[in-house]
């Protein structure tokens, strides 16, 4: 994204593509202003959105991918601070001048937000690239605040774009490992339900006819008697789509509280982002960073998992 004085443009990349036009000035201009919903509709009404350079026509009409999307913001527009460096501890599984990836501990937000404006995984991020001014990191692969794992960062606008191709072109392969109630049968196999969000609360991903494609692969490594453990392959990467495609088809991920059931064994959904695997985006060799399961899903199978 960029910007100037009153006005912020934006090219549209896949995750824009899967909302609404408010939706996405929400998620990509409200990084850097204060933007609900309502204030994007109305900003869409009142003519100051347009794509490719034609006015917008309402809120509820989707955004192609690599559209541009221009926003002329009004002159009472509250901009959010930028984020500030923190010296917090930070877990470097791989690091080079292009590409940054680290070992997220659940329970940290990755990316400052009203509710949460410090201490998050991009405050310390900043902190490890506090003596490289011209770093320019922005997140690759997102992850819930009580998911643990790998996350990857671009360190300019160039790589970051590089590896959204590669990811679109199915050429960035993702792999997590989760703690299920149950037994999935078969023991391998493919999930493809279209997930988009809950009509009675958006908050929520639910299968849905009308929802975008999504396609999640598994293999079941091990079993107990009342839970399994399962590798999870993201062959589309919708929010939620994991604990969403694993709960809708009978084996929810242990502790997830929002699509299963709370447990004491647990004090978080039983998910952790495992390895992420890609052509290094500058240099062209082949990179596969490894993130360690943590203690806390380790203790819930009694022994090592993969």
């Amino acid at each position: 994204m960029s910007h100037d004085v009153n006005r912020f443009q934006f090219t549209a990349d896949r995750g824009d593509a899967r909302l609404r036009l408010d939706q996405a000035l929400v998620r990509r201009v409200g990084r850097d202003v204060r933007l609900s919903r309502t204030q994007a509709q109305q900003w869409i009404g009142a003519g100051l959105v347009a794509l490719d350079d034609r006015p917008a026509r309402r809120s509820s009409q989707s955004v192609p991918e690599g559209a541009l999307v221009v926003v002329t913001l009004p002159a009472d527009t509250v901009r959010r601070s930028a984020p500030e460096a923190e010296a917090l501890p930070l877990d470097v599984l791989y690091e080079d001048e292009h590409l940054l990836a680290v070992n997220k501990p659940a329970g940290v937000v990755v990316h400052p937000t009203y509710k949460h404006a410090s201490h998050t995984l991009i405050n310390a991020v900043l902190w490890r690239l506090r003596n490289r001014p011209d770093a320019r990191p922005g997140v690759l692969t997102r992850l819930d605040k009580d998911t643990s794992g790998l996350v990857l960062v671009a360190l300019s606008p160039a790589v970051h774009a590089g590896v959204q191709a590669a990811a679109g072109a199915g050429r960035v392969r993702k792999q997590y490992v989760a703690v299920v109630s149950g037994k999935p049968t078969p023991r391998r196999g493919s999930i493809r339900l279209p997930l988009g969000r809950d009509p009675h609360d958006r908050r929520l991903v639910v299968p849905r006819a009308d929802g975008a494609a999504s396609e999640t692969r598994y293999e079941v490594l091990s079993t107990t008697r009342d839970t399994s453990v399962v590798l999870c392959e993201l062959i589309t990467g919708r929010t939620h789509q994991i604990r969403v495609h694993l709960a809708a088809s009978g084996w929810p991920v242990v502790g997830d509280r929002t699509y299963g059931t709370a447990t004491d064994a647990i004090a978080r959904q039983a998910l952790h982002a495992w390895r992420v695997e890609l052509r290094h985006p500058v240099t062209g060799r082949s990179v596969r960073i490894t993130a360690p399961p943590p203690l806390d899903m380790e203790a819930l199978v009694g022994g090592a998992l993969r």
